[in-house]
């Protein structure tokens, strides 16, 4: 999707960058100002931890683990890179 500048005499697109070019780091700029700013991504939204690993056979952790206001949990996971990397949440037989 094409991110425009609104002028006085139009609309001018602005040139694509990645976060890389940038030097925009994914957990020391963009997760520690979206922890504090998470309504951005996630309106109505409460930070409940940051880089939570605490379930069972977790090898991997989850960026922001968040709780919206029906106290639903919401997984907030960042990524740089075009391939998005996997991250598996399973709920277990006994509902934990």
């Amino acid at each position: 999707m094409a991110i425009h500048e609104l002028t006085r005499d139009g609309l001018v697109p602005l040139k694509a960058v990645t976060f890389a070019s940038q030097s925009i780091r994914e957990r020391e700029d963009l997760q520690r100002i979206l922890r504090t700013n998470i309504s951005a991504v996630a309106p109505d939204t409460f930070v409940l931890a940051e880089e939570f690993s605490d379930w069972e056979d977790s090898w991997r952790s989850i960026d922001l683990l968040c709780l919206d206001k029906q106290a639903n949990l919401v997984v907030v996971e960042l990524k740089r890179t075009d391939d998005g990397g996997h991250m598996e949440l399973r709920r277990s037989a006994t509902g934990r």
